[in-house]
């Protein structure tokens, strides 16, 4: 809306602009029975701030434009463009934060500012992530507080994503409960199988049932990979972090023995050739990409896990702490499973 000041600047350049004219007219009435002297260019008319204001406020952008803008971006038929926001306002850092919380008043941005909220991280961002817990509207928008609570490896933190998992029986929605089971699999303390065991005990879902179990699976695996000489030498790359964070799944099962005769005694081990090369294992995991905070103590890692019939994709958040990148939360992304291998057909009977 155009203030007072504004209109007076408008119509003040306006009666310049008429009069400078009116001027030039004259002028060049008076001249025209003069010889007409060689033209010269004219340098290039730099604008001024006040001018730049003046526009500005001649032609204000039409109501509020933002949540627009990011919901245009966020609902694209590409990928990309939603990734690469998200990647960009984790880059930004705690300084848009105010900004984020704008964005959650809105339900078209609010899923977005949420989860860049906890992306970020922060005692403000998780102030504000708190507050959703109790939000009238129906987005869920409390998975993405329970989500980040996966760094905080304290005793309340803990509790919380306990009560979560505990009341799934009544829980509308299954991806809150997934987001606190989710962030249990960060830890590798094999003290909280007990209380696992005790929530799975309860549940009725036989999906969230699963999900628990394969985290507590995940949890006791890496815990004692961690206590083995191999994974006290692993190192504190984010690679190395990521790494860890799936070696439950990468680990190559332990090679099964010969079998043993009827005479009860052990056949020797075939030996392998040098020149073969060594098992593939089935499951990979692929960083796409990593973006860095402002000030480099915290990461954004896209990850590509894949095994022999399924592909998922994982936003990883790492923190540095003492110089070692670990594992702040993870959220799992897109899910698809690969088309199962056709049989080989046999060739056709020539009559």
């Amino acid at each position: 809306m155009q203030t007072a000041e504004g209109r007076r600047r408008i119509a003040g350049s306006r009666y310049l602009l008429l009069l400078s004219a009116y001027c030039l007219l004259l002028s060049a009435l008076c001249l025209a029975q003069q010889p007409t002297p060689p033209s010269q260019p004219e340098p290039p008319e730099i604008p001024t701030s006040s001018d730049i204001q003046s526009g500005q406020e001649e032609a204000p952008p039409p109501g509020d434009w933002a949540p627009e803008l990011l919901f245009g971006i966020l609902s694209s038929p590409n990928t990309e463009a939603s990734d690469a926001l998200y990647r960009a306002a984790f880059a930004a850092g705690p300084s848009i934060v105010p900004q984020l919380a704008a964005a959650l008043k809105d339900d078209r941005t609010a899923e977005f500012a949420a989860q860049s909220l906890a992306f970020i991280g922060g005692e403000k961002a998780l102030e504000i992530l708190w507050k959703l817990v109790s939000d009238p509207r129906d987005l869920n928008l409390r998975r993405f507080y329970y989500g980040a609570l996966g760094e905080f490896d304290s005793p309340q933190a803990t509790d919380v994503l306990f009560d979560v998992i505990n009341r799934s029986n009544s829980e509308p929605d299954r991806t809150v409960t997934e987001a606190a089971i989710l962030a249990l699999t960060i830890r590798s303390d094999p003290k909280l199988a007990a209380r696992m065991r005790e929530a799975e005990d309860k549940m009725r879902d036989v999906v969230i049932r699963d999900d628990l179990e394969n985290a507590l699976t995940v949890i006791e695996s890496r815990a004692k990979y961690l206590a083995s000489p191999e994974g006290k030498k692993a190192g504190g790359s984010v690679d190395a972090a990521v790494q860890t964070y799936f070696i439950p799944a990468l680990e190559l099962p332990p090679p099964a023995e010969p079998p043993t005769p009827a005479t009860g005694v052990k056949l020797p081990a075939k030996s392998t050739p040098t020149s073969q090369a060594p098992a593939k294992p089935p499951v990979t995991v692929e960083i796409r990409n990593v973006t860095l905070s402002p000030d480099k103590t915290r990461a954004l890692a896209r990850v590509t896990f894949e095994d022999p019939t399924a592909v998922a994709e994982y936003d990883i958040v790492l923190q540095k702490r003492y110089g070692n990148w670990t594992i702040a939360s993870v959220w799992l992304g897109a899910e698809y499973e690969k088309p199962e291998a056709k049989p080989p057909q046999p060739p056709a009977r020539k009559n």
